[in-house]
């Protein structure tokens, strides 16, 4: 054998089953798509992991209970998720801190303005790029064989079992193999056909943005599904989609191209009209919502209108705005129709009810008389200069993937693979069947990369597979 586990991608979940797999003592590959400038996949645009702890923990304040970290989870997938699987990642996710310090990781305090984000999720020093650093620098010191530029693009398998994978018409054998290569977000013919043609004769999937690597082709991905008949789930068009700057570069424009303004002003699309509800949750719950909400409007594009009376509260965009003295010039700048949106607006102003305004917290700032509603923090806008940023669907990462279970095994007809095993984007829509929460992703990723390595190390040694969470031990 040229190894005893393969690993397939070079993000999060590949690397932290990477490092559970060579703790054990057994050889590991490690083959990454990227070239070494762009390693990392999506995790290196990533900054935060969100956690389950009881009480304070080091960086992370207050208390976020396993109930409430399931409870924000149902409600936003609206209760399409394994509730076994999604308990397994939140309990996880309160143990794994302590391995990742092993393995360079640092966290950092929380920022002032940012405690109730703090009360979830612990931050990376230096963001997702720091992460996946630390990952192959231990990986590097622990022996792992890292190749670069080495996409998979078919595997051999037989009755279930792994044989061989082919990377630039090379054959590679191993004794066991984790896919972590990611979704087929980057895949725009894939986007496409799964999408499809809306009512108004648009192909919606044409106006995308990737969030994200554009090495996520989704190659092993529809392999597995249409050659292998591997068990699948999920919805092709569900993905961890936002709501990003219209300016933002067609890939790996990452966090920073977000608009964070939205629950503090209104949201209208083409035709100047409002179509959600823009303060109905704290935004780090609601965020991920957007990039579908704008993927079903008229052109795929939306705008974001805020006054004076926002700056400051939230982190500011990267790409210049529109701005103006006036509602009717902001409309002429954004090429909206004057009479539509300044009428918007006024209804909007009027709607608005008196309160006591504190955008961190579910205040009484809402409005009446008006649809759709603005739950919390609705003040009218009527102090300029005004504000507006064009928007489009932003896809990070889609759900489409491989069914499985608490060992992190890829099933064929509902049979466990004695020797294949699957992690990260590949396998999220277990727990994922649509919408997000900040951090999450790294949570599953983290959560089943490590089950996924210590099982396949498990399956080479002839150990029986581990269910569940890992010890966060050094094994």
């Amino acid at each position: 054998m040229d190894t005893d586990v393969l690993v397939i991608g070079g993000g999060n979940a590949a690397l932290c089953a990477a490092l559970m797999a060579r703790e054990t003592g057994v050889r590991v590959m490690l083959l990454e798509a990227a070239p070494k400038n762009r390693r990392g996949g999506n995790s290196a645009h990533t900054r935060n992991l969100r956690c389950m702890h009881d009480a304070p923990q080091d960086v992370l304040v207050d208390a976020y209970p396993e109930e409430e970290f399931w409870q924000d989870l149902y409600k936003v997938t609206g209760g399409n998720t394994d509730e076994h699987l999604a308990r397994m990642v939140i309990r996880a996710s309160s143990t794994c801190r302590p391995w990742m310090r092993r393995h360079g990781v640092h966290f950092q305090p929380p920022l002032s303005g940012a405690l109730h984000v703090a009360r979830t999720n612990a931050f990376f020093m230096g963001g997702g790029k720091a992460l996946v650093n630390a990952y192959y620098r231990s990986a590097e010191q622990l022996g792992v064989e890292i190749h670069y530029e080495s996409p998979v693009d078919r595997l051999e398998i037989e009755n279930g079992v792994f044989q061989a994978a082919w990377s630039k018409g090379k054959r590679i054998t191993a004794k066991a193999c984790v896919l972590a290569a990611g979704g087929f977000e980057s895949n725009r013919e894939w986007l496409r056909e799964a999408w499809g043609q809306n009512e108004r004769g648009e192909w919606p999937a044409d106006n995308f943005i990737i969030r994200g690597t554009a090495f996520n082709q989704g190659v092993l991905l529809r392999h597995m599904i249409e050659d292998h008949r591997a068990d699948s789930l999920g919805d092709p068009t569900q993905a961890h989609m936002v709501a990003i700057d219209a300016h933002a570069p067609l890939y790996d424009g990452g966090i920073c191209t977000r608009i964070d303004c939205v629950s503090l002003g209104v949201v209208v699309n083409r035709d100047a009209q409002r179509f959600y509800d823009e303060g109905e949750d704290f935004w780090p719950k609601r965020y991920a919502i957007w990039g579908r909400l704008v993927a079903q409007q008229p052109g795929q594009i939306a705008y974001s209108i805020i006054d004076s009376k926002a700056v400051g509260r939230f982190m500011p965009p990267v790409f210049k705005g529109a701005k103006a003295d006036t509602l009717e010039e902001l409309a002429g700048q954004l090429q909206l129709d004057v009479t539509a949106f300044t009428e918007t607006v006024r209804r909007y102003n009027a709607a608005c009810r008196p309160g006591r305004f504190d955008h961190t917290v579910l205040d009484d700032c809402r409005t009446e008389g008006i649809t759709p509603e603005k739950s919390h923090w609705a003040l009218p806008l009527d102090k300029p200069p005004f504000y507006g940023y064009a928007l489009r669907p932003g896809v990070t990462f889609t759900y489409l993937g491989l069914r499985t279970d608490d060992t992190a095994a890829v099933r064929f007809n509902g049979e466990a693979s004695s020797n294949l095993y699957v992690a990260g984007e590949m396998m999220a829509g277990n727990v994922l069947g649509k919408g997000y929460t900040a951090g999450v992703g790294l949570s599953i990723g983290t959560a089943f990369g490590r089950i996924a390595g210590v099982n396949a190390a498990n399956s080479v040694l002839g150990h029986p597979a581990q269910r569940g969470p890992v010890s966060d031990k050094v094994r």
